[in-house]
């Protein structure tokens, strides 16, 4: 593959399971969490702390009510893309038609941060132009999720709430089976902020 691989943040969502619990004014990926490393950060700047460094090309989508997010972002080094829809699908069609000149794109949720660095570079490893790859760990299909260059057609046609799940049909999937549970974590609910 001779184009690089970019990353696209997705943290356009906006959290309404964890804010029934919390508060409507709690965002989620500012919340305080203690990362698989120990230290103390925000949701979203876990997620940002364990993405490799060698991706140079970095994307997060939200939305322009999150300027903290935004700036953590910036902070490290993303270009930011906002968009007003809340969907899924709309961020990643926005994200990957940000940078539609790269040889893949890995898919990262802005609201999971205990996926270990190790689980996104052996992602990362999986990827080929044709081919997606996604982290398994005990039979279930985890994130983030890495697509080759012939999926970007299809990753900028997807629309509303639906994920790129459907594009699995499609191309070759790697499964690069992980011993991390982080693969599988989200936080939806404050409970969920902290791992175990």
């Amino acid at each position: 593959m001779s184009e690089p691989i970019g990353v696209i943040v997705l943290a356009a969502g906006q959290g309404s399971r964890f804010r029934q619990v919390a508060g409507a004014g709690k965002d989620k990926l500012l919340a305080d969490c203690a990362g698989r490393d120990g230290a103390v950060r925000s949701v979203i700047e876990q997620v940002l702390v364990n993405l490799p460094s060698g991706l140079d090309k970095r994307v997060l989508v939200t939305t322009e009510d999150r300027p903290q997010v935004i700036r953590m972002a910036q902070a490290y080094g993303f270009e930011i893309v906002l968009i007003e829809s809340t969907g899924m699908g709309d961020s990643i069609a926005a994200g990957v038609a940000a940078c539609p000149q790269l040889g893949g794109w890995l898919i990262v949720l802005g609201d999971m941060p205990f996926i270990l660095p190790s689980s996104i570079e052996r992602v990362l490893a999986g990827v080929s132009d044709d081919s997606i790859s996604v982290p398994v760990h005990e039979g279930e299909f985890g994130h983030p999720v890495g697509f080759g260059r012939q999926f970007g057609p299809g990753l900028m046609a997807l629309a509303g709430d639906r994920g790129a799940k459907p594009l699995f049909a499609q191309g070759r999937v790697v499964e690069v089976a992980v011993d991390d549970a982080g693969v599988l974590w989200d936080v939806d609910t404050p409970e969920a902020l902290v791992f175990a």
